[in-house]
């Protein structure tokens, strides 16, 4: 089944909201431009000190984001943003509602110049960042959500215990073998399969470091241990998805208005309960994100435009497919640029 944003009910709404509030001249422009648009939005790893500061001194709706941040979390997550310590803000517990917050905040400075997605994605936990722009849930809930997602992920392997390596050079199937090679009655599986033959595992600490001699053997051209505070993405995450399903399920979610392409099976979901329950599989399961780009390209997008800290996202494009454009808007310059970078 295609995803329904390549359909008239899907498109006929993108394209009013993308025109609400611009003139008619930047109406013509955005109809052709950007009808197939996609935003995009980064996981965790993306974020850095000072993230968004520009964007709060600049605009009131990126401001007034980060202030309700504050009061939801109860604690100035504005100023770990802006001020760090690096430390504390690379805590997953920290990292992933300041990536939220930052995401959000930028997604509204460009609907708020006209910029507004007939698709969106998002990468792990950029797959909340994506709900929230298409209004399946609202910010303030998944602020504490993924606060405590953090904590969960933070508290379900010792640290120490759990590893994650970026496998270069081999394809998925290469990777899952060396992956049930090295096991031997250890936890190790492909965790996100991010572009071809660039594919992260995760697991127990020394079945991916046996992996990745694995992965040398048949021919990987790198192997790179990655600095994380947990094993994301593979069945060690299980019970922080039993523990988050009930939180989950909980919220008042809204089916939303523009299709979501699921991490999980790179699957548009078009209900409340369909996307709730792909966040909760995607904790444990692996990030599908090549498919996922692959699946907005085959229903018609050809930009994309990552929204939040960092170019991670458009990086992976390139590798994925050169003939999509696609541009990152994380600091005010972009985001004042937003049109020309994207035409």
């Amino acid at each position: 089944m295609r995803c329904e944003c390549t359909q008239p009910a899907w498109r006929e709404t993108a394209l009013q909201l993308q025109c609400s509030k611009i003139s008619a001249h930047s109406s013509e422009w955005l109809a052709e431009k950007l009808e197939m648009l996609s935003f995009i939005f980064p996981g965790q790893g993306s974020q850095r000190v000072g993230m968004g500061r520009d964007l709060v001194d600049a605009y009131p709706e990126c401001r007034s984001t980060f202030e309700e941040a504050d009061e939801v979390l109860g604690e100035s997550l504005s100023r770990l943003c802006f001020d760090g310590p690096e430390d504390r803000l690379t805590l997953t517990e920290n990292a992933q509602p300041a990536i939220l917050t930052v995401s959000i905040a930028m997604y509204r400075g460009l609907v708020e110049r006209g910029l507004t997605p007939t698709c969106v994605a998002g990468h792990s936990l950029g797959e909340y960042s994506a709900h929230v722009a298409a209004g399946t849930i609202a910010f303030a809930d998944a602020l504490g959500i993924v606060k405590r997602r953090g904590r969960y992920m933070q508290e379900a392997v010792p640290i120490g215990d759990g590893a994650m390596a970026a496998i270069l050079g081999l394809d998925a199937s290469s990777v899952k073998q060396a992956c049930d090679e090295a096991s031997n009655g250890e936890i190790v599986a492909p965790a996100n399969l991010n572009a071809p033959r660039q594919i992260v595992i995760a697991g127990a600490r020394e079945a991916v470091r046996r992996a990745g001699e694995v992965a040398r053997r048949m021919g990987a051209k790198r192997v790179i241990s990655l600095t994380v505070s947990a094993p994301f993405h593979c069945a060690l995450m299980q019970p922080v998805a039993d523990r988050l399903a009930p939180e989950l399920r909980g919220l008042s979610a809204t089916d939303p208005r523009i299709p979501v392409i699921a991490n999980v099976d790179a699957e548009p979901k078009r209900d409340a309960r369909a996307s709730v329950d792909a966040l909760i599989q995607q904790i444990a399961s692996p990030v599908l994100w090549e498919k996922v780009v692959r699946r907005l390209a085959s229903d018609g997008s050809r930009t994309y435009v990552e929204v939040g800290p960092g170019s991670v996202l458009t990086g992976l494009m390139k590798k994925i497919d050169r003939a999509l454009r696609a541009v990152a808007v994380d600091t005010l310059p972009t985001l004042n640029d937003a049109k020309e970078l994207i035409g």
